[in-house]
C-alpha cells in the first residue's frame, strides 16, 4: 500500500512538472513575438538583436528541459 502511495505521488508530481514545459512554451513565444513586433517597427535595428533573441530563448527553453527533467527523476528514480 505504502508503496503505491509513492508512486502515485511521483506521477502526480511529474504531472505537475509539465505546467513548466507549458510554461517554457509560452516563455519562448512572448520572446519570439515582442522580436518580430520590434523587428517590424523597426526594420534596420532587427539584425542587431536577433542573437539577443536566440539567447532568450535558449534560457526559456533551458527552463521547460529542466522542467523535463525533473519529471523524470520523479517517474523513475521512486
Amino acid at each position: 500500500m505504502e508503496g503505491d502511495i509513492a508512486q502515485m505521488g511521483a506521477y502526480l508530481g511529474a504531472g505537475l512538472t509539465a505546467i513548466g514545459m507549458g510554461g517554457a512554451a509560452i516563455g519562448v513565444g512572448n520572446v519570439v513575438g515582442n522580436f518580430l513586433a520590434g523587428a517590424l517597427r523597426n526594420p534596420s535595428a532587427a539584425g542587431g538583436q536577433t542573437a539577443t533573441m536566440f539567447i532568450g530563448v535558449a534560457f526559456a527553453e533551458a527552463l521547460g528541459i529542466f522542467s523535463f527533467l525533473v519529471a523524470l527523476l520523479l517517474m523513475f528514480a521512486v
